[in-house]
């Protein structure tokens, strides 16, 4: 133990030690590091992923939780009970599960189905309870202080911190000369865990960590010296949607973590569908905010070897959905047009068919007629249409205009 560590709720030797217990590849396995020439070209730097999202439950929750189980387990504790959202639930599950142990997991009634359906699977007994995760929260912890089960915190917990700091260890041993390490911050567990690790292995890295906007509070817990927490949270990263570190975290973070970034949930979705388009990479939001934060202005790493921790892959298809909708519309691949036509046969065939001359598909249309700014006799054609982007999207704007029309494109409204 260094002095610099001597004072921290996690030193270096408890991440090795986990790094030891976790030997078994069936529960947790080292995930792999791939370098993207793409994303390394809009960075101006190298660029290689942490692909913990291909972990066996889709994200790095099992590393801490099995650290932990295991050595309740051996001490005697045969019951568990945790809160989760999804990730951590999944971890507990499996832990559990591996050391012959009961879960019980308590989940928001609006926890992803996906999520429920794999944690069941992987052995837990699932109970719904509570609108949101603070709801959750407070349940389960009541029922664990009722009865005899252990309470499996997410990252107020100094061997689930210690767990997911092998994480640390993977990272610098596949790229030992990185310059900066990016990790998504939620509760902190995950960071205060690869910081640890980084820091003593090299202590010249830089650790970045990355908030959703809708969910910020580190800065805030930063500048009062205690956690802070928030009523309600807003992302679609649900995975780092904890609304509040702990004291053990916030330590962590002092101490070890050079930077905290911040990105929107636009960010974080346009990274979605860049994982898709050029790394064949399906990652959930909390997974994707690494990359949003080395593509955005507030982080620089131009001219660095730098390593985005791909936390997880537990993506809904729901939700996948609703992200790459938003994030094609901002790119102007899905535009929505109203034109303004006499209401007569023929006008929507023959708009169409500039649409078409183009190059572009209509995906759905339809006509206004109730709408005040109209003359009798008038109507707006209001088109959704595909494009392949912001140029060809002009384009297409420009050739119905060319055709005698009056065109607006209202694409904020999809």
């Amino acid at each position: 133990m260094t002095t610099i560590e001597a004072d921290l709720p996690v030193q270096y030797a408890d991440v090795e030690q986990a790094h030891e217990r976790l030997d078994d590849d069936s529960v947790v396995k080292e995930t792999p590091v791939e370098r993207s020439s793409s994303l390394g070209e809009f960075v101006g730097g190298e660029v290689y992923l942490k692909m913990e999202h291909l972990q066996w439950t889709g994200s790095f929750k099992t590393r801490g939780a099995y650290n932990k189980i295991q050595q309740d387990v051996d001490r005697g504790v045969d019951q568990f009970i945790a809160a989760s959202a999804g990730n951590h639930a999944q971890g507990v599950a499996l832990a559990a599960t591996t050391c012959s142990a009961d879960s019980t997991i308590y989940m928001p009634e609006n926890a992803p189905q996906a999520k429920i359906d794999a944690t069941r699977d992987y052995g837990a007994t699932v109970e719904l309870v509570g609108k949101n995760f603070q709801e959750t929260m407070a349940h389960a912890t009541s029922v664990a202080e009722e009865t005899n089960a252990e309470f499996v915190h997410a990252y107020d917990d100094t061997d689930i911190i210690a767990g997911q700091g092998t994480l640390g260890i993977e990272m610098y041993h596949d790229c030992p000369d990185v310059d900066t390490v990016v990790v998504p911050i939620g509760g902190g567990g995950l960071i205060s865990g690869v910081s640890t690790a980084i820091k003593h292995l090299s202590p010249e890295t830089r650790v970045v960590g990355v908030q959703a906007t809708g969910a910020e509070t580190v800065h805030e817990s930063l500048d009062k010296g205690v956690p802070v927490t928030l009523d309600e949270v807003d992302t679609i990263a649900d995975g780092i949607a904890t609304g509040g570190i702990s004291q053990p975290t916030l330590s962590s973070i002092q101490r070890n973590v050079d930077e905290v970034v911040t990105v929107s949930d636009s960010q974080i979705a346009q990274a979605i569908l860049l994982l898709l388009e050029r790394a064949k990479q399906v990652v959930e939001g909390a997974g994707a905010a690494s990359v949003a934060a080395i593509l955005s202005d507030d982080l620089d790493v131009a001219g660095e070897t730098v390593i985005p921790l791909l936390c997880g892959g537990n993506l809904d298809m729901t939700m996948l959905r609703t992200v790459l909708v938003h994030a094609l519309t901002e790119r102007q691949q899905i535009m929505r047009l109203r034109v303004r036509i006499d209401d007569q046969p023929g006008k929507m065939s023959e708009i169409s068919g500039v649409v078409a001359d183009h190059g572009a598909n209509i995906h759905d249309a339809r006509h206004d007629r109730s709408v005040d700014s109209l003359n009798v006799g008038e109507a707006y054609l209001v088109f959704t249409v595909e494009t392949s982007g912001a140029e060809h999207a002009a384009s297409i704007l420009d050739g119905i205009e060319a055709a005698g029309y009056s065109v607006e494109n209202v694409t904020e409204a999809v």
